[in-house]
């Protein structure tokens, strides 16, 4: 680790509106437009953390929400912080544990003080306020924290998106009181809400502006409202915030979601989709999605794309995740995992690519006629 290096972002080129930077930290950098693999409860289901490196994952992500539950920040920090704890030594974000709370827990009670709320693992009481929040992601040492906030789902009357978003404006000056405590190195990231209202994300918007973070977040989208809804927000939110920051997508999204996102100037996203459709039988690849449970596989001797560089994409047939798939064996999951976050990673670097050469629009419009061509069946 850098112990000198200090949190900053650094635009290299633009496209457009889309952006080639790289977010420096004492951890090491972070290429962008970057995808973060999601290592909810300190990994990276699926996967060894050598193989997420290795697929050119520079950060991932931990869920400040289930490490709370267990086994809990105090006792991470006491075995050397979760780098140490998940043997990944480079950048880790973390999310502020709001999100999981307003989906997962039970008897939860909203306050101007924070949330309080029952586990939805074995009903235990606890409540996380700002300050809370901030403190756990210090204690785990993650190198990019977010503030508390709340996210309303959609859809929702606009006054409960203005209620939610004020709220969240006022945790994010608590939340950054809090965070002065941490070491140098270390980012705390706002978070723009506003629902699905212009209006209301522009307010959310300049309001983390005047309050100033490194970084900033745009949360409550891809929660079930249409792509083009999403996209507009984001054409209401970009231009307001600095070009000197980086601007971080959360939970998103499908391929698609991230390249129209980065065309609108998104640097940073993260999702479960990709770990999550590998246990379901789903690869993604630049033929677009490929459902492995589908018959037409059984006797079909080609791997799912004989030109990746990931070996579970090129030396396995199809026939044999098929069966692996039909078996429920586990490593099944495992091999379309690595397909997964290996087809993600190779989709942003050649964003990055053809952002750096000046050819975004047209390599957009290549890797979506990928997608549109599908995948092409044995007999044909």
């Amino acid at each position: 680790m850098n112990d000198t290096a200090e949190f900053r972002y650094r635009l290299k080129a633009t496209d457009g509106a889309a952006r080639l930077g790289e977010v420096v930290t004492p951890r090491g950098n972070i290429r962008t437009p970057a995808f973060m693999p999601v290592g909810t409860a300190g990994t990276v289901k699926g996967m060894y953390p050598d193989q997420v490196r290795e697929l050119g994952a520079d950060i991932i992500l931990g869920n400040t929400y289930h490490l709370m539950l267990r086994p809990g920040a105090e006792r991470v920090a006491k075995l050397g912080g979760l780098h140490e704890f998940a043997r990944w030594p480079h950048p880790i974000l973390t999310d502020s544990g709001g999100f999981q709370v307003m989906s997962l827990a039970a008897l939860r009670k909203m306050s101007e003080k924070g949330v309080t709320f029952r586990s939805h693992i074995d009903g235990s009481y606890y409540e996380l306020t700002p300050e809370r929040s901030v403190e756990i992601q210090g204690l785990l040492g993650s190198d990019i924290q977010m503030q508390l906030d709340e996210c309303v789902r959609l859809p929702a009357s606009k006054e409960e998106i203005a209620r939610a978003l004020r709220l969240s404006l006022r945790w994010a000056e608590r939340s950054k009181k809090a965070f002065e405590l941490q070491p140098k190195g270390r980012a705390l990231f706002g978070i723009v809400q506003g629902g699905d209202d212009p209006e209301l994300r522009e307010e959310s918007a300049r309001g983390l502006v005047d309050i100033g973070f490194p970084g900033y977040s745009i949360g409550g989208l891809a929660v079930g409202e249409p792509q083009a809804v999403m996209l507009s927000m984001l054409e209401t939110v970009n231009p307001i915030l600095p070009q000197d920051k980086p601007r971080y997508l959360m939970g998103v999204g499908t391929p698609d979601d991230i390249i129209e996102s980065v065309a609108r100037g998104v640097d940073m996203f993260d999702c479960v989709m990709p770990t999550r459709a590998g246990r379901h039988a789903t690869a993604f690849t630049r033929f677009g999605k490929i459902n492995l449970k589908n018959a037409r596989h059984a006797e079909d001797p080609r791997p799912l794309d004989e030109e990746s560089d990931c070996p579970a994409a090129r030396d396995y047939s199809r026939a044999y995740l098929h069966h692996l798939v039909r078996c429920d064996e586990m490593l099944g999951s495992m091999l379309l995992t690595w397909v997964n976050l290996a087809y993600y990673q190779s989709l942003t670097a050649g964003i990055r690519a053809a952002i750096a050469e000046g050819r975004f629009e047209d390599h957009k419009a290549q890797v979506k006629e990928g997608w549109a061509r599908g995948d092409i069946s044995a007999r044909s």
